[in-house]
């Protein structure tokens, strides 16, 4: 296939125990993935694809198509491949701190191992790995199913995006494809649900989404929640339009950011999240408005002139605030099992996202001020 290694499914049965479940990490709706222990010692992560009506076929295929031969600090890296009979295997670098989403959702005591330092260092490293697969790829890669789960972590807290088996590659000159829509709901955005056009800017909003589930904790989806809070995006937008922005973090972060911190990633979550996909950031301008001091607007007025063209015309107020090898075993610490909904999936017909108020321009310029 002209990069990587072939590996015989014999080799893998040996370095995953017979693909036992207590080598399990993790489980989506188109594959297992075991930890495996090739016969050198290398540690590597083995990706059973279920093939169903040829699926495993498929998204063996999307995966090497995509990254097989990319090489990013925060990309999950494509070792090699098996490919006998119908069994379709791929296998990654093992990384080993587990997921995302099993540090901001499992049972990890009152004070969360994830501080706010952390939780930014992971959002710049996702945010750099799409940015490459948009901006430093020819054809540029969309990855289509941006969330929690596919954000690997190493034993540092250095991200690496993962599962590329719904990836899209966009010709060069193409400013979108259409597709059937996929992803996992909460993370969709909203015009690429509704029309299946998909392009940089749908993976922009899933970031967005990502972002808000950084600062808060909460799942993108939560349905043991009041009404008004089931969906984050639009409770975000509803905590920022009431200005009640420091009760959006997370309360299991020890140390909550400054104002004037917090509201620069604010800021940059309504970005990502803006109605319009066409006025949203691409992903090279978030690492920089993440990474920056400060916020790229040239005046607080021309955020209140962007938050006013997504919302309704807010009242302006005067008031400025801040706001060995071949046994079973186990990592040393392993979060409860969680499974996302996907759409697309099997079983899931639908795809519909809650339709979301942006944040009145009083708001914004409040965020934006305390920024000058």
């Amino acid at each position: 296939m002209g990069w990587g290694r072939w590996y015989e499914l014999a080799e893998l049965e040996v370095a995953t125990g017979g693909f036992c479940a207590e080598n399990v990490v993790g489980e989506g709706g188109y594959g297992t993935v075991y930890r495996g222990v090739l016969a050198g010692g290398e540690v590597v992560a083995v990706k059973d694809l279920f093939d169903h009506k040829g699926q495993a076929e498929k998204e063996f295929k999307v995966e090497v198509e995509a990254i097989g031969k990319v090489r990013h600090k925060h990309l999950v890296g494509l070792i090699g491949y098996c490919a006998e009979g119908p069994k379709r295997m791929l296998l990654y670098e093992f990384v080993e701190n587990g997921n995302l989403e099993q540090w901001l959702h499992g049972d990890v005591g009152p004070v969360s191992p994830l501080t706010w330092d952390i939780r930014m260092k992971i959002a710049i490293g996702t945010a750099k790995g799409i940015a490459y697969l948009h901006e430093g790829l020819e054809p540029k890669v969309v990855h289509r199913d941006i969330k929690s789960s596919n954000i690997l972590l190493d034993k540092n807290w250095n991200p690496k995006v993962s599962d590329f088996g719904m990836a899209k590659v966009l010709g060069t000159g193409s400013s979108y494809v259409t597709t059937r829509v996929m992803g996992t709901f909460g993370y969709v955005a909203p015009e690429y649900a509704s029309t299946g056009m998909l392009n940089e800017s749908s993976d922009v909003y899933s970031f967005g989404v990502l972002l808000m589930e950084l600062v808060s904790g909460r799942s993108p989806v939560d349905y043991n929640r009041p009404a008004g809070e089931v969906n984050l995006a639009e409770w975000f937008r509803g905590m920022v339009g009431s200005r009640r922005v420091e009760d959006l973090v997370d309360p299991r972060v020890a140390a909550p950011p400054p104002p004037r911190v917090l509201n620069r990633v604010l800021l940059v979550c309504l970005r990502c999240i803006d109605a319009d996909a066409h006025k949203r950031p691409r992903m090279g301008q978030i690492v920089h408005m993440l990474e920056g001091d400060e916020f790229p607007f040239r005046t607080a007025s021309s955020l209140v002139r962007g938050c006013r063209s997504t919302g309704r015309r807010g009242r302006r107020t005067g008031r400025r605030r801040g706001h060995g090898r071949h046994s079973c075993r186990r990592t040393s610490w392993r979060p409860p099992t969680t499974r996302t909904r996907r759409c697309g999936d099997r079983g899931d017909r639908s795809c519909r996202q809650p339709r979301t108020k942006a944040p009145d321009a009083a708001a914004c310029e409040e965020l934006g001020l305390e920024l000058d």
